[in-house]
């Protein structure tokens, strides 16, 4: 069973950066695709970014483009998602998630693993 756990939200000034991590354990996470998503208060959840399993192809939101990374370390079981030039509208709780599909994709039902959240305050 793949569990999923991120880290390294916190709290950071406008254009200030952070870098998420999504571990795993019990499983290779190279062999799933990765999605990060945010939801930010009284908002619905939107897909953030992407890397898919095969090739490495990463896909970004429009609002993040740019200003955030996603990448794989495999020796270390773990994607992260560094956070550059962060602005308010970033505040949001992230969330990891997996699919075992090739797929990089912000549909949000064909993911079927999540982690627990972390979450990231942009304020002055």
């Amino acid at each position: 069973q793949l569990q999923l756990v991120e880290s390294g939200g916190g709290l950071v000034q406008p254009g200030g950066s952070l870098r998420l991590s999504c571990a795993a354990s019990g499983v290779t996470l190279d062999y799933y695709t990765i999605g990060w998503f945010r939801q930010a208060p009284g908002k619905e959840r939107e897909g953030v970014s992407c890397i898919s399993s095969s090739l490495g192809s990463t896909n970004y939101a429009d609002s993040v483009k740019g200003r955030f990374t996603i990448s794989r370390d495999s020796a270390k079981n773990t994607v992260y998602l560094q956070l550059n030039s962060l602005k308010p509208e970033d505040t949001a709780v992230y969330y990891c998630a997996a699919h075992s599909g090739s797929a990089c994709t912000d549909r949000q039902h064909w993911y079927n693993f999540w982690g627990q959240g972390t979450q990231v305050t942009v304020s002055s």
